[in-house]
C-alpha cells in the first residue's frame, strides 16, 4: 500500500462520516443511547443512568488515536508493547488532569477539558519518552527516538480532535455563537452552514439558552480542521519528514484552538478576553519550539504496512478494546442528566 493511497483511504472514511453525522447529532435523539435502571422510588418508577453517545464517540477517538498511534510507530519499527506501555502512561497522567484543569478553569466539577488534556499530554510525552528509553528501552530491542515518536502522538492526537468533536455535537458542548449576533460578514457565511439543536437536555440548551436557535458549527469545523491537518502530518510522517509532520501537527492544532476559541459561546472560564485554554495553546507551541531544537531531526525510514500488521496482534486488539471500554466508563455515564423509567407487560402477548 503506499502512502499516498492510504491517506486517501483514511480521508474517505472520515468524510463520509462527517457528511452523516453533521446532519444528524445535533438531533435530540442522538445524545442518550440508553438508560440504565439503578433504583425504585416510592411511585414504582425507576431512577436510570444515561449512557450517552458522547461517551461512545469519546471512547472511538482515543481507541483511533492509539491504533493510528501504534500503526505509525510500527511503521518505524517500535514495538507495540513499547507505544503501550508509553500510550499507557500518557493517559494514566491526562485523563486526571483532563478533570482537574476543568475544575480549575472552569470552576465545575462534572466536566472534561480535551484542551487542558492535550496541554498537560504536550508537556510531559517528551520526559515519559527519554524515561522508558533509559530505564528499560533496551529491554524492547529498541529506543523510540523523540522527535517521531512526538509526531506520531501528535497525529493521534489530531485525529482523536476530529473524531472526539463528534461528540460535542451530540451532547451540545463546546457549541459556537448565535448567527445574528455576528457581524454582517461572518454572518453571511453561516447563514446556511450552522447548527441548530434540539433537546433540553443537551449543554447548549440548559447551560446557553441555545436551543432551536442557529449556531455557529465550530465543533464541524474543528472536526474537519483537526481531521486534515491528521492526514496531511500522516503523509509527512510516512515520507519521513518527522519535524514537518510534528510541527504541523501540533501547531495548527494549537493555532486552531486559539483562533476558534473566538467562535465559541460556552463558559471557558472567567476571563472574556483571553482563556486559560487559549493561553495554554500560545505555551504548547512556544514549548515545541524548544523540544524540537533540543532534539532536532532523525533519518528513518517508514513502511505502512508493517505497522499495520502490527497491529493484527491478540494482546494489542484486547488492550485497544479495554481503553474503548474504559473511556466508555469514564465518559459514557452522565452525571448532569437524569432519567425516569416504567416496565409493563404487554398482555396481548401472554
Amino acid at each position: 500500500m503506499s502512502n499516498g493511497l492510504f491517506v486517501i483511504f483514511l480521508a474517505s472514511i472520515f468524510g463520509a462520516l462527517f457528511t452523516w453525522a453533521f446532519r444528524t447529532l445535533p438531533q435530540e435523539k442522538w445524545q442518550i443511547i440508553a438508560a440504565v435502571p439503578q433504583v425504585k422510588d416510592v411511585t414504582g418508577q425507576w431512577r436510570g443512568l444515561n449512557l450517552t453517545y458522547y461517551g461512545l464517540l469519546m471512547a472511538t477517538s482515543n481507541a483511533l488515536a492509539a491504533v493510528i498511534m501504534l500503526a505509525l510507530l510500527g511503521a518505524i519499527g517500535i514495538p507495540a508493547a513499547e507505544t503501550l506501555l508509553l500510550m499507557t502512561a500518557i493517559f494514566a497522567i491526562c485523563w486526571p488532569a483532563s478533570r482537574i484543569i476543568a475544575r480549575a478553569v472552569e470552576k465545575k466539577s462534572y466536566t472534561f477539558t480535551v484542551g487542558g488534556a492535550s496541554f498537560v499530554g504536550i508537556i510531559i510525552t517528551p520526559w515519559i519518552i527519554q524515561l522508558i528509553n533509559a530505564v528499560i528501552g533496551d529491554n524492547f530491542g529498541k529506543r523510540m527516538p523523540i522527535v517521531p515518536t512526538l509526531a506520531a502522538a501528535s497525529i493521534a492526537y489530531a485525529y482523536a480532535e476530529g473524531l472526539g468533536r463528534l461528540s460535542c455535537i451530540s451532547f451540545g458542548c463546546c457549541y459556537g455563537k448565535k448567527v445574528e449576533q455576528l457581524s454582517p460578514a461572518f454572518r453571511r457565511v453561516f447563514e446556511t452552514v450552522n447548527f441548530v439543536f434540539a433537546g433540553a437536555t443537551k449543554k447548549v440548551a440548559y447551560e446557553g439558552n441555545l436551543e432551536g436557535v442557529r449556531v455557529i458549527p465550530v465543533q464541524a469545523m474543528t472536526a474537519v480542521t483537526s481531521t486534515v491537518i491528521a492526514l496531511a502530518g500522516t503523509y509527512l510522517y510516512l515520507e519521513s519528514y518527522f519535524i514537518s509532520a510534528l510541527n504541523i501537527t501540533l501547531v495548527l492544532t494549537q493555532v486552531w484552538r486559539i483562533f476558534s476559541e473566538n467562535l465559541r459561546a460556552d463558559f471557558r472560564g472567567e476571563t472574556n478576553v483571553f482563556s486559560a485554554y487559549q493561553a495554554m495553546a500560545f505555551f504548547a507551541i512556544a514549548y515545541l519550539v524548544c523540544i524540537t531544537a533540543i532534539f532536532g531531526a532523525v533519518d528513518l525510514s517508514t513502511n505502512i504496512v508493517k505497522g499495520l500488521n502490527s497491529l493484527w496482534n491478540p494482546v494489542v486488539l484486547l488492550l485497544c478494546q479495554i481503553l474503548w471500554l474504559t473511556v466508555f466508563l469514564i465518559t459514557g455515564r452522565s452525571s448532569v442528566t437524569g432519567s425516569t423509567l416504567t416496565f409493563f407487560v404487554h398482555q396481548d402477548r401472554i
